[in-house]
């Protein structure tokens, strides 16, 4: 039956047999609470001060258990591969925590963990003052990451300012070493080279445990106020470098080819001296031959000249023959076209006969023998 149907009157809902007093006590309660926890953590009765005693114990065990459980599981944490923690116990360097799970007690050990393998930029601008006493702006990248996590962490207060400050003071410095052309044209991979090794020397001076990996000028330009102008010389001076790398590839083309002509003309002259002196010598043997022959028989040899260069001169001739004996006919003869066409020849064959005047001549000169049963003048 219901607690509260008829003729169940006093019954109590919360166990405690019939009373007329209203609902349990809160007191009851809270006592029944601890006489549980305390059979869990091993107490006695609940009767009596020695109970409650106890009973109080067991909920600061557990609490305890409670806080020294959250406290260990607040020390753990993971380093990534590519990451390095610096361990502070109580305010002192204590190591350097590799990849992995780690752990360390909490409030005891400081863990600062940062990434050594990521390439940081950093970049900076600002006008400049050059070698020749004129102004540059200059913008400037820079690449670094950490090569010594103890001394980024420990050593320098700030590092990565440091590093802004360094590289602001390395760059001015080689661009005060530097001709205003060079910064602006063909000289900005030195200039980013030496402000590397400049700004890691610092680097390592301040042992802040950075390595400076790539410093690159992105834009080097004069101020705006006189920018035309300096834009002006640029383009001149690109001309001047297009021109004479022009001039340099003509050359190398033409070069070679002067010189296998020169080369030819050389061989063609040793080539002709060969072929003059071997027809002066044949020359030489044949007028030599010719001399004998005509001291042997003058007179002959006189007349076989004469034919040889009669032969030569009307060989390379057109010749027309007219017997004009016992005829009453008259012939024309077209004279302007015959000279024409035997022009070129007709030189050739005078200066045969000036070669032949000048070898009968030469040979008149030479003291000879008439025989004495010489033939008469032909007719």
């Amino acid at each position: 039956m219901a607690w509260n149907e008829p003729g169940d009157k006093g019954r109590d809902p919360w166990g405690g047999g019939n009373k007329n007093d209203g609902p349990p006590d809160l007191d009851d309660a809270l006592k029944q609470l601890n006489d549980r926890l305390r059979g869990l953590f091993g107490g006695g009765s609940s009767n009596g001060g020695k109970g409650g005693s106890g009973s109080s114990m067991g909920i600061v065990g557990l609490v305890i258990a409670v806080v020294v459980l959250l406290w260990g599981a607040s020390g753990i944490y993971q380093v990534n591969e590519q990451e390095r923690g610096v361990v502070l116990r109580l305010g002192m360097f204590h190591e350097v925590v590799g990849p992995g799970l780690q752990w360390n007690p909490p409030l005891i050990d400081d863990v600062t963990i940062e990434n050594v393998t990521n390439l940081r930029p950093h970049r900076t601008s600002g006008r400049m003052l050059t070698k020749d006493l004129n102004l540059v702006e200059v913008s400037i990248s820079v690449q670094y990451r950490i090569s010594d996590i103890q001394n980024f962490v420990l050593k320098v207060d700030n590092p990565e300012r440091s590093l802004r400050e360094a590289t602001d003071s390395a760059l001015r410095q080689v661009i005060g070493a530097t001709d205003m052309d060079a910064v602006l044209t063909d000289g900005r991979a030195a200039i980013a080279t030496e402000a590397r090794v400049r700004l890691q020397e610092l680097m390592e001076v301040y042992a802040t445990g950075i390595e400076v990996t790539k410093v690159a000028i992105e834009q080097s330009e004069a101020p705006a106020d006189v920018r035309d102008a300096f834009n002006d010389v640029s383009r001149a001076l690109e001309d001047r470098d297009r021109l004479r790398q022009e001039a340099e590839a003509y050359a190398l083309g033409i070069v070679p080819i002067a010189r296998g002509q020169a080369q030819r003309v050389y061989q063609e002259s040793e080539a002709y001296r060969d072929r003059v002196i071997a027809e002066a010598e044949g020359e030489t043997a044949r007028f030599n031959a010719l001399l004998v022959e005509y001291q042997r028989a003058p007179e002959v040899t006189r007349q076989r000249l004469y034919i040889d260069m009669m032969q030569d001169v009307l060989g390379d001739s057109n010749k027309v023959l007219i017997d004009v004996e016992g005829g009453n006919n008259m012939m024309y003869l077209p004279l302007d076209r015959l000279m024409q066409s035997n022009a070129p020849r007709l030189n050739l064959s005078e200066t045969s006969m000036r070669e032949a005047q000048a070898t009968l001549e030469s040979l008149r000169t030479q003291p000879t023998e008439v025989p004495t049963n010489t033939r008469g003048p032909r007719r």
